[in-house]
């Protein structure tokens, strides 16, 4: 499974610039859909386009490894 980093993203992003940064914000610098970022963010098993990854690492001048991660079968909690 890939697990989407956004909101860790936006944590560092805010941190080191000192303010507040929200998904609209990031739709605007983008052209992404809110909706989007909100289901990058929020929905497991979220299946983004390389378009949007593309747009992320630009956003957040990181590599594409920054901004999703495997995740292991094994290493899912299960509910």
């Amino acid at each position: 499974m890939i697990r989407f980093r956004l909101k860790e993203l936006i944590a560092d992003k805010e941190f080191k610039e000192g303010r507040r940064i929200t998904l609209a914000e990031i739709a605007l610098e983008t052209g992404l859909h809110r909706a989007t970022l909100s289901k990058l963010a929020n929905q497991k098993g979220y299946n983004a386009t390389t378009d949007v990854l593309d747009k992320l690492c630009i956003y957040f001048d990181v590599d594409v490894g920054d901004v999703a991660k495997h995740i292991s079968e094994t290493d899912i909690p299960e509910k």
